[in-house]
């Protein structure tokens, strides 16, 4: 066993493996290595390996999510004035997190991480322990009313005000039976008026079929959805230019490469009125 795996079977003695998710490959995990970090198993590296194989951008794609949710968290943070975000299946702590882009803005920011994997939600609460305006919470984006009226979460966020409501790289590990846009429009009607939806979300593509396949043994198999099917999150919403675009060319801060062009996923903002 890994020394991830050990700590965390460490954590208690009713704690077993298959309990803690640690024969099955990790989609948080699997991010993790994507990424470059370190919080992931062999399980987990395995079947990103296999991924990459089927898609070698995948990690390319990865950082290019990472970076549109700096940019956007940067533009509601500090043009938009927003003070409070909740962000669903946040996944496991890295660098420039959430709390970290828009505390810098403005301390009193309050975020909300929420999640249903424990072994992200251990990893979040040891890095959040010291910090009195942000909360790490258990939930599922497939029961949204639980989320919302969660008594930690409305201790941190008032919904009465704007808030931005964060899914980013989440709603393609949605199957379509489990009523993704039905879960964002819960989600979308309790938001004040003022407040901003952000959504990426990986493209059906070609080129990234193969990869469903090597996600199925995984712990959330993984549903490819096209640019239209994409847009039809924000129905309802004031859609942000440039709209819905490749996560590269969403306001970038610099100049787009040729590479970029790989980064099969689509983000957005969107506003409500």
């Amino acid at each position: 066993m890994d020394a991830l795996g050990r700590d965390l079977f460490r954590g208690s003695e009713s704690n077993s493996p298959d309990l803690l998710g640690l024969n099955t490959p990790n989609v948080a995990r699997m991010y993790d290595y994507f990424l470059g970090g370190k919080d992931n198993l062999a399980v987990d590296r395995d079947c990103a390996e296999e991924v990459i194989r089927h898609a070698p951008y995948v990690p390319l794609m990865a950082r290019a999510n990472r970076a549109f949710l700096g940019r956007a968290v940067r533009f509601l943070a500090g043009e938009a004035g927003i003070r409070q975000f909740l962000d669903i299946g946040t996944g496991l702590p890295t660098r420039e997190n959430v709390h970290q882009v828009t505390q810098r803005i403005d301390p009193r920011s309050r975020v909300v991480y929420v999640d249903n994997d424990p072994v992200v939600l251990a990893h979040a609460r040891a890095l959040m322990v010291d910090n009195p305006n942000t909360h790490v919470a258990a939930g599922d984006l497939r029961n949204p009313g639980e989320i919302l009226t969660d008594p930690h979460t409305r201790g941190v966020i008032d919904l009465s005000r704007p808030v931005a409501v964060l899914l980013c790289a989440v709603l393609h590990f949605i199957a379509n039976e489990k009523d993704p846009y039905g879960i964002v429009s819960t989600l979308v009607e309790a938001m004040a008026p003022g407040s901003y939806l952000v959504i990426s979300h990986a493209e059906r593509h070609r080129e990234l079929t193969a990869v469903t396949d090597s996600y199925r043994g995984a712990n959330a198999p993984a549903v490819l959805r096209s640019c239209v099917e994409i847009a039809e999150f924000f129905d309802g919403l004031e859609l942000l230019a440039p709209g819905v675009v490749y996560l590269p060319l969403w306001r970038p801060d610099g100049p787009v490469f040729f590479e970029d062009n790989c980064v099969r996923a689509y983000g957005g903002i969107g506003r409500k009125l």
